[in-house]
């Protein structure tokens, strides 16, 4: 049986979470699913459970604006991010909505119909689904949930250790009194030596090149105090306020003035080892922004180095060994268990491919129009966050727009919403993800939507000009190419919404 709905939201995490509820609250009449391909809620936060997974970015912006984040904690653990999605879907009736275990594999446009025909994979019976929307929208994230990134180190197979990759961590594995060695120098690397150097019998960061990380208070003190003063909802909104503000403030500052910054940065870690830690550890070839900052709660990573529970190593890999790892240095590093917490391998739509009337559609030969529509393709939308801000200030108000979207269509009896490039428009060689230049993102050049060179075809990860493209500027700006329904409209599948 084909199953009906007037949106189709692929992805049950932050992103497509919040898409959900934005369309509950704002266009409370249209029928709306969720394919998830797991068994829960959560997305990213379902998936990972390695030791001390928490956000890199506060609360008080990673959370949603329609449901503040209103806990204390800046930098909230796992655990405590899973069971806010999944609150905030129960609070909008949202986890009613969503079909778990499906992989999508196929989305196909029908011109004919002016309806997409999703085909999905039920993993667990192998069994194919069908199911057919007005609108469709990717909430999937960018990285493949089957495999992280796995560079291909000399000599693997001689280590008689374990060796595994955080995006697989086994449940109820032991470390203790373990010697580790923990290949990266990203978010998930200086989140595992600290939270695992208290039982481990010692734990050594191996990075081919160091990071700017600074240290951030575990809890929001400011706020806590005014707690006491004012009413509890003003109190979280001003600490989201104040956290934008000084989160864009630090990226154009260090976009202006990165010698500046870069100086601040490694000033505060100075400030945390004080000369117990060489300060090569820390000390990118980069500036500041042109990949993320890492940010540590409490300086956590720092108090693990300056006890001698950790250490940092900075050196290439020459090869595995039976009992650990030589580095190209000469120094050689024993270890009993080895985490390569290398990254991610970057897909997009969750391996979904698109077709329009049978005729396929690589994402990377699109451009993206507001950072949310496709080049060329009809009613679909992709929510895709910040990457130098907090992800969901992005995806709110991409939600928001769509909403916005659809509300405008139906006051004026449309049916479908193109966008289209004018002639002569300038494409960029340049992904949506170019303001990075980490290794995943030179990586996935092929794979990801490109830019314009002129608005609304370029990217501008800047929450207020955001916001004033995507809340203020009319939905009819003449680069929407819309079009009258050619077929009645799909009949929703009430018993599956309700």
């Amino acid at each position: 049986m084909t199953q009906h709905f007037d949106v189709l939201i692929i992805g049950a995490g932050l992103s497509g979470i919040g898409a959900a509820c934005h369309l509950a609250r704002e266009c409370p009449d249209k029928t709306v699913a969720i394919l998830e391909r797991r068994k829960a809620i959560g997305g990213t936060w379902d998936l990972f459970r390695y030791p001390g997974i928490r956000s890199d970015s506060d609360m008080f912006t990673f959370g949603f604006k329609f449901r503040p984040w209103n806990d204390l904690k800046v930098l909230a653990d796992g655990e405590s991010i899973r069971q806010y999605i999944t609150d905030t879907a129960r609070e909008y009736g949202i986890d009613k909505r969503v079909q778990f275990g499906l992989k999508t594999t196929r989305a196909e446009w029908s011109s004919d119909t002016s309806s997409w025909t999703v085909t999905a994979l039920d993993e667990a019976s192998g069994e194919t689904r069908i199911f057919r929307a007005g609108y469709l929208i990717g909430a999937t994230g960018y990285y493949d949930y089957d495999k992280g990134y796995l560079p291909q180190f000399p000599g693997v197979e001689r280590f008689t250790g374990q060796c595994i990759h955080p995006q697989h961590w086994p449940e109820g594995l032991d470390y203790k009194n373990k010697r580790v060695v923990v290949i990266g120098s990203g978010a998930t690397a200086v989140t595992l030596v600290p939270a695992m150097a208290d039982d481990a019998a010692h734990v050594t960061m191996l990075q081919r090149s160091p990071s700017y990380i600074f240290s951030v208070p575990g809890r929001d003190r400011i706020s806590a105090g005014l707690r006491h003063v004012l009413p509890e909802s003003w109190v979280f909104a001003l600490a989201r306020k104040r956290n934008i503000l000084m989160q864009r403030g630090l990226y154009l500052a260090a976009k202006r003035w990165p010698d500046r910054v870069r100086n601040m940065l490694l000033a505060g870690v100075r400030k945390q080892i004080g000369d117990q830690v060489d300060m090569r550890h820390f000390t990118p070839r980069y500036n500041p922004w042109d990949e993320r900052l890492c940010a540590v709660p409490d300086a956590d990573l720092f108090e693990a180095l300056k006890s001698g529970k950790a250490s940092m190593a900075t050196d290439t890999i020459e090869t595995f060994t039976e009992t650990g790892i030589q580095l190209t240095s000469g120094q050689h590093l024993e270890a009993d268990l080895i985490i390569t917490a290398t990254g991610l391998q970057v897909q997009t739509l969750g391996g979904m491919k698109l077709a329009i009337d049978q005729q396929e559609q690589p994402l990377s030969a699109l451009m993206t129009y507001k950072g949310v529509l496709l080049q060329n393709m009809p009613n679909m939308a992709w929510i895709f966050g910040y990457t130098n801000a907090p992800w969901t200030l992005k995806a709110d108000i991409a939600s928001e727009y769509i909403c916005r979207l659809l509300r405008h269509m139906d006051a004026k009896g449309l049916a479908v919403a193109t966008p289209r490039a004018p002639e002569g428009t300038a494409e960029l060689d340049d992904t949506v993800m170019g303001s990075l230049g980490s290794g995943y993102v030179q990586r996935a050049r092929d794979l990801l939507p490109r830019q314009g060179q002129e608005l609304p075809w370029r990217v501008l990860n800047h929450y207020g000009k955001d916001i004033q493209m995507l809340r203020d500027q009319p939905i009819d700006d003449g680069l929407l190419e819309f079009k009258a329904a050619q077929t009645a409209p799909l009949a929703a599948s009430a018993s599956l919404t309700s």
